[in-house]
Formats: structure tokens, C-alpha cells, sequence
């Protein structure tokens, strides 16, 4: 198990300072990041908390998971590692991305229009 944490269900006034003070009755803290929204700069609801021990994170999980602060349960576990690529989009699938379509297939094409072929004679 790895010593680093992800917090859920955060109330929007959770400071890292008061999520701090909460997981140290557990172990050392070595880190608490509360990831902001880049749109409106609010707190997302959940952060990583990063204890000195294996043994301090898994105590903290058992003390910590279903506590309520700011009137809010949290949910605690051990995070998981962040998806290759990072960011919050899922994966591309395979050829990449870029442009809407693939290139235009089929080649110029045939009567109508303007001085086109297409028989006919004369119009008038």
C-alpha cells in the first residue's frame, strides 16, 4: 500500500490547513493538495493526503473514512496512480486526433455546375 491518500466529498470550505490538522491526530502529514477548478478557481471536492508511513495512511483511513467535517463525510482510501497522459480527458484512441474528418476522398466530380460535361445540348 502506498502512503498517499484521495480524500472525497470535501465541503467547499475545507481548508488544507483543517484537513491537515485532522489526518496528523493519525501520523505525519507530508502533503495535502486540494485541487482547484481552472474555470472558477473553487475547491473540486476532494484532495490527496500524502502520510510519512504506510502505517499512518492506513490508520487514517480507518479513522478518517465516514468522519464528517464541515458537516460533510468524507470518503478515504489509498488513491490510485493518475491515468497515463494526465489531464481530465479520456485517452485518444488509435490515429491520434486533429481535424474533424479524415481527408477528402473521391476525386472531382462530374457534370452539372458551371461548363461541367454532362451531354444535354443546348439549354435553350
Amino acid at each position: 500500500m502506498g502512503n498517499r491518500l484521495f480524500v472525497g466529498n470535501i465541503s467547499f470550505r475545507a481548508t488544507p490547513e483543517i484537513i491537515r490538522e485532522e489526518f496528523t491526530a493519525f501520523g505525519e502529514v507530508s502533503d495535502v493538495h486540494l485541487p482547484m477548478d481552472r474555470e472558477t478557481g473553487r475547491m473540486r471536492g476532494f484532495a490527496f493526503v500524502t502520510m510519512g508511513t504506510d502505517a499512518a495512511a492506513q490508520a487514517a483511513i480507518a479513522g478518517m473514512n465516514g468522519k464528517p467535517i464541515e458537516g460533510r463525510p468524507l470518503v478515504v482510501n489509498e488513491a490510485r496512480p493518475a491515468p497515463a497522459g494526465g489531464g481530465d480527458r479520456p485517452p485518444r484512441g488509435p490515429g491520434g486526433g486533429g481535424g474533424f474528418r479524415g481527408p477528402r476522398s473521391g476525386g472531382g466530380g462530374g457534370g452539372g455546375g458551371y461548363g461541367g460535361g454532362g451531354g444535354g445540348g443546348n439549354r435553350y
